[in-house]
C-alpha cells in the first residue's frame, strides 16, 4: 500500500491555501441606515426648540411658522448675474422635485439685476453671483426685503457674507421671506470638480430653505452619509472659496446631493399637515406612516428626471 510522504502532504496543504486565497472574499452586504437612524436625524435636523429666536423676537410681530408646504408652493424668483446653465439645470430640476412632492404650481421667475425686478411680494429670493461676493448687493437686497416685508432691521445694520452660499429666513409684519444668495461657476464650461462643488453648495441651500433642516453634525467618519444636511469637520477657513482645495474639501464634508432620508423628508413635511415642522408631532407622523413614506421615497427616486440633484451614494431606505 502506498503512503504520501512528508514533502507531497506539504504540497498539496500549500496548493489547497493557494486555492482558497483565490476564492471571491465574501464581502460584507451594503449598509443600510435603520428606521431608528431616519428618527433620529429627523428629530436632530427639525424638532427642537427655537425658543432664543422666539424670545429676542418683538412680540408685536406676528410668530415664527416654520411651514415647509407654505415655502415649498411659494412665489420664486431668480435674480443677480445671468443663470449659468448648471445653475438652471439645478433649479428647474428642484423646482420638478416640489412639484412631485408638494403639489408645486407656480412657475419660477428669472428677473433681471436687481432685487427690485423681481415682482412684489415673493416668498424665495434667490441672487446668483459669479467671481467675488457682492457684499453691497447682497445688504442692498436686504434692505429691499426690510421695506417691503417690514422685518425691523437695526439701523446701519449690515450682514456679511460668511460662505459661497447662504440662506436666510425672515418673518415681518407683512409676511415671510427667505433670501438665498449663491456662488455659481464662471461663464464657459466647468470641471468635474466645479461641477460637483456648485451644484452641490445650490441644492444644500435649496433643501435647506424649503425643509426647514438644519445643519447635522457628523464626528464619527467611519460611517456612510445618510442626510445631505450631515457636515463632517472641515477646516477651510482660510482657503479661498475658488481654490481647488476648498471646493475639495467642502464636496468631501458632506453628501454631493439630496440623500433618500432627504426625499423622505420633504415627502413627511408635505403631508404632516403640521405648519410648525419643530413640532415633535412631526416625529409621530413619520412612526406612524414610515410604511406609506418609503413608498413614496421610492417611487420619487425611481425617476430620472430628479438624478441632477441626488447623491447615488446615499439614496437606500430602511427596510
Amino acid at each position: 500500500m502506498a503512503t504520501a510522504s512528508a514533502g507531497g502532504s506539504g504540497r498539496l496543504i500549500l496548493v489547497l491555501l493557494l486555492w482558497l486565497l483565490a476564492l471571491p472574499a465574501a464581502s460584507d452586504p451594503p449598509w443600510q441606515p435603520a428606521r431608528s437612524d431616519f428618527l433620529t436625524l429627523a428629530r436632530s435636523g427639525w424638532v427642537f426648540d427655537h425658543w432664543t429666536s422666539r424670545a429676542r423676537r418683538d412680540p408685536a410681530l406676528p410668530p415664527l411658522r416654520f411651514d415647509s408646504a407654505e415655502v415649498a408652493q411659494g412665489a420664486v424668483c431668480l435674480f443677480g448675474d445671468a443663470p449659468h446653465p448648471l445653475s438652471r439645470q439645478i433649479i428647474t430640476t428642484f423646482d420638478a422635485l416640489l412639484r412631485e412632492i408638494y403639489g408645486r404650481q407656480l412657475a419660477i421667475t428669472f428677473a433681471g439685476h436687481d432685487i427690485a425686478t423681481c415682482p412684489e411680494h415673493q416668498r424665495v429670493y434667490i441672487r446668483l453671483y459669479s467671481g467675488p461676493p457682492p457684499q453691497q448687493r447682497y445688504n442692498a437686497d436686504l434692505r429691499a426685503l426690510d421695506r417691503e416685508f417690514e422685518i425691523g432691521f437695526p439701523p446701519n445694520w449690515r450682514e456679511p457674507v460668511l460662505g459661497p452660499a447662504q440662506a436666510h429666513g425672515f418673518w415681518g409684519r407683512k409676511g415671510a421671506a427667505a433670501h438665498l444668495l449663491v456662488n455659481q461657476p464662471p461663464d464657459g464650461a466647468p470641471t468635474p470638480l466645479q461641477r460637483a462643488y456648485f451644484a452641490s453648495i445650490l441644492i444644500e441651500e435649496l433643501f435647506q430653505v424649503v425643509s426647514y433642516g438644519s445643519d447635522i453634525l457628523k464626528i464619527e467618519r467611519d460611517t456612510p452619509f445618510v442626510s445631505k444636511l450631515q457636515e463632517t469637520p472641515a477646516n477651510l477657513r482660510y482657503l479661498p472659496w475658488s481654490s481647488e482645495r476648498f471646493m475639495r474639501g467642502l464636496l468631501r464634508s458632506n453628501p454631493a446631493g439630496l440623500c433618500g432620508f432627504d426625499v423622505f423628508m420633504m415627502h413627511a413635511l408635505a403631508r404632516s399637515g403640521l405648519h410648525d415642522s419643530s413640532s415633535p408631532e412631526l416625529l409621530d407622523f413619520i412612526e406612524a406612516r414610515f410604511d406609506d413614506l418609503r413608498g413614496l421615497t421610492l417611487a420619487t427616486l425611481a425617476q430620472p428626471r430628479f438624478a441632477t440633484v441626488l447623491d447615488p451614494g446615499c439614496l437606500r431606505l430602511p427596510d
